[in-house]
């Protein structure tokens, strides 16, 4: 009997391993390069209109009848910093520099230096502050590019890099990987749920930072972080939600529909950090089954509940889930990202709202800023593609 359990295992295992054929994607949409520059334009538009008096974007108003756990006050200062960086980083992105979209970069800067060494996780139910010191690495290595020739400006970005870094390896869970929820062991180093995309979301920011400031790398918390994403990777690449998950890898929110928001963050990161299994293959793989299969995920978009429709799915990855695929599509030749631009493009500026912004999920008053954020790196990102 034991011999049959695991020889059904390796079969099925094999059988997941390969990557099953998926249909040809529809006709390329049509629009030209003026339509994708109007678009980021709009969003930009949108963000300098919508910027706080102190440089930050977002708040904790527009509350509705279920809102996502939030202990005052850090949880709403990590939701502010993580809103306010990914507009940042939108706004450096779309290179329109216009004088008031300066003047608004200048004032988020501001911002960043007084609010980021400020930005803890005091509750012990949270670490919501993962995604500001994250998100806020990457922002502060646009903005290392952006100041170049400011070198007394640069040192400080440096060194508020290195804060974010100190404060990222803190957060760390006990047992690797990052997460942003506890409520079982309340531990002096963190025990909570460490989740396969916030890992692969820290490790990719850390990766930016060594790159663009040559930050020494915490070699021990990568290789956990890089061992948890592996926990939580199923044979078919999709990536599980959290730790826990990882017994339970068939329910909906774990094979690969569910993982749609997820698999691309998980596969950059293990690519960045040289894992060979993450052929270009498998990276093209799952931008076709993106584009071919986005119906699925937009299910989700704008629901006020949370994982509330098939497979378990939820708003807040839709705009999350096309940044990280436009991540991967840059890892790829010129002529293979050649063959997604339209799609992935066509899918972000079908949904821009009226006033310009971006959403998928309301969350107090974060939403629209953080969407317009993803959504400004995500088209700029497929705009400098195309130009290739």
């Amino acid at each position: 009997m034991r011999i049959a359990i695991i020889i059904w295992g390796l079969c099925t295992s094999a059988i997941f391993a390969e990557l099953p054929k998926l249909g040809p994607l529809p006709k390329a949409p049509v629009f030209d390069d003026a339509d994708l520059q109007t678009s980021i334009r709009r969003g930009v538009d949108y963000l300098v209109a919508k910027q706080n008096k102190d440089g930050s974007w977002g708040g904790p108003t527009r509350t509705k009848g279920l809102n996502i756990y939030a202990p005052v006050p850090e949880a709403h200062l990590a939701y502010r910093a993580g809103c306010s960086t990914l507009a940042l980083s939108g706004l450096l992105d779309s290179k329109d520099r216009r004088p008031e979209v300066t003047a608004a970069i200048d004032q988020a800067e501001a911002w960043l230096f007084e609010k980021l060494p400020t930005l803890r996780h005091v509750d012990p139910t949270t670490t919501y502050n993962v995604w500001g010191h994250a998100y806020g690495l990457r922002a502060i290595a646009d903005l290392y590019v952006e100041r170049q020739g400011d070198e007394a400006k640069r040192s400080r970005l440096k060194e508020l890099a290195n804060l974010q870094m100190q404060m990222l390896l803190k957060t760390e869970d006990v047992n690797g990987g990052w997460g942003y929820l506890d409520f079982e062991g309340f531990t002096a180093h963190f025990s909570g749920i460490p989740t396969s995309f916030t890992t692969a979301s820290v490790l990719l920011a850390m990766n930016d930072a060594n790159q663009t400031f040559g930050i020494e790398m915490p070699t021990r918390e990568i290789k956990r972080g890089l061992d948890s994403i592996e926990k939580q990777r199923t044979a078919d690449w999709s990536f599980v939600y959290s730790i826990q998950h990882r017994y339970r890898p068939r329910i909906g929110i774990n094979r690969p529909a569910g993982s749609l928001g997820r698999s691309q963050a998980c596969m950059a990161a293990l690519r960045e950090f040289g894992d060979q299994r993450v052929t270009d293959e498998l990276l093209e793989h799952w931008l076709h089954r993106l584009c071919l299969r986005e119906d699925w995920f937009d299910h989700a978009r704008k629901r006020p509940v949370p994982h509330n429709t098939h497979f378990s799915l939820s708003g807040y990855f839709y705009y999350y889930g096309f940044y990280y695929a436009t991540e991967c599509l840059q890892m790829l030749p010129s002529e293979t990202q050649q063959k997604y631009i339209a799609h992935l493009a066509d899918h972000i500026m079908e949904k821009q709202e009226k006033d310009g912004s971006w959403w998928d999920y309301p969350l107090y008053d974060y939403h629209q800023p953080y969407g317009t954020g993803y959504a400004l790196t995500t088209l700029s990102r497929l705009r400098d593609s195309k130009k290739k």
